[in-house]
């Protein structure tokens, strides 16, 4: 007799980043758009910095709970920071990223046009649903 008949053999569930965070867990890291000033004045930007610590003037990289992400200065300077988050957060295994849907609110971009730049990031990146 097979064991396994009528069993149910679904994909392992794959986590992605709430529509709306509203706390962490010891280990995550909120990840935003922000502008190269860090002047953190609204939409996600103004979340991190009032909910998870993301300090004024700091416009990429690791700042309270958050890791900034420049987008307001261009598609290539926004993919060289995309690929700078990457590296990072592949040296730091011990953290959980999780990525907002980077550049397209207030910065403009498409999603479209956005998420290849995320296509390779390591497990430790939580992506918004389609990415």
């Amino acid at each position: 007799m097979d064991m396994w008949r009528g069993l149910r053999h679904d994909p392992p569930m794959t986590r992605t980043t709430p529509d709306m965070i509203t706390e962490l867990a010891d280990d995550e890291v909120f990840v935003f758009g922000s502008n190269a000033s860090g002047a953190h004045g609204g939409g996600a930007a103004l979340i991190a910095h009032r909910m998870f610590g993301a300090e004024m003037g700091v416009g990429e990289g690791l700042t309270g709970r958050t890791y900034a992400l420049p987008t307001m200065e261009g598609a290539g300077a926004f993919q060289a920071a995309a690929e700078r988050f990457i590296t990072f957060a592949r040296e730091n295994p011990d953290l959980t990223f999780l990525l907002t849907k980077v550049g397209c609110g207030i910065a403009g971009y498409a999603e479209d046009e956005v998420r290849p730049w995320f296509a390779d990031t390591p497990p430790n990146v939580v992506k918004p649903a389609g990415w």
